[in-house]
């Protein structure tokens, strides 16, 4: 028993870390080589966890050697055009002005209630609304909508608007982000002091984030008479 939860513990972090090494490409997206380099890592990880007879080292070498070929040849496609219509495809431009392209759906062998169905995903309900309809070597489908038909932005309004850029979280589960705090200019000392003012301290709060406009937004953990309360409804 000890033995086969050992072997499934190591070779859960193994493959971890093959996956990890391959990129976060690989989770977001997965084009048809990603696709298959997924279903042989899983294949092989079950090999050694199921054959306790096998020497643990024979699985991993396969994992590993797999991690390696998949870190090169991605690595190369990013130098090489060719290698990667090899990998991944080509994108395919299915819908133009408007107008659905058959010859390229059949070439994808996509029908029209994938498309159909992705364009609603889309909150396209009109395919002449569609400048064009690109079928991703994911499998996903990207719109560009005609001009007529995008929503209005403050540059079409002639509006000016300021750089929003990102909040900062700078207290999460309780835990001070040291470094978030430095790249905002800001110290501890400012922080706990904003708390106080709400009558807080760190430990009490769940999420604090500072907006790009300086207002520090709060989010109070749960009081221990509360969470109680939750879980003992009267």
């Amino acid at each position: 028993m000890f033995a086969v939860i050992y072997r499934t513990v190591l070779i859960y972090l193994i493959v971890l870390i093959v996956v990890r090494l391959m990129g976060k490409r690989e989770i977001g997206q997965l084009s048809p080589f990603d696709f298959v380099v997924a279903i042989i890592i899983a294949e092989l990880a079950a090999i050694p966890m199921e054959s306790t007879a096998m020497p643990i080292w024979e699985g991993v070498i396969p994992l590993l050697t797999l991690a390696v070929l998949e870190v090169l040849l991605s690595y190369a496609a990013l130098y090489s055009p060719c290698l990667r219509r090899i990998l991944d495809g080509q994108p395919q431009v299915v819908i133009r002005n408007g107008h659905i392209i058959k010859r390229e759906l059949r070439h994808a062998r996509y029908n029209l209630n994938d498309l159909l169905a992705q364009l609603r995903e889309k909150g396209v309900v009109n395919i002449g609304d569609v400048e064009f309809g690109v079928l991703e070597t994911s499998g996903r489908l990207s719109i560009i909508p005609k001009s007529q038909k995008r929503p209005v932005t403050p540059e079409d309004l002639g509006l000016s608007t300021g750089y929003e850029g990102l909040p900062t979280v700078l207290v999460m589960d309780g835990q001070v982000l040291k470094d978030n705090l430095r790249l905002a200019g800001l110290d501890e000392k400012w922080l706990r002091e904003r708390l106080a003012e709400s009558g807080l301290d760190t430990g009490s709060v769940f999420l604090a984030v500072l907006g790009t406009d300086g207002r520090l937004f709060i989010n109070e953990a749960a009081r221990p008479e509360e969470a109680a309360g939750r879980r003992n409804p009267v």
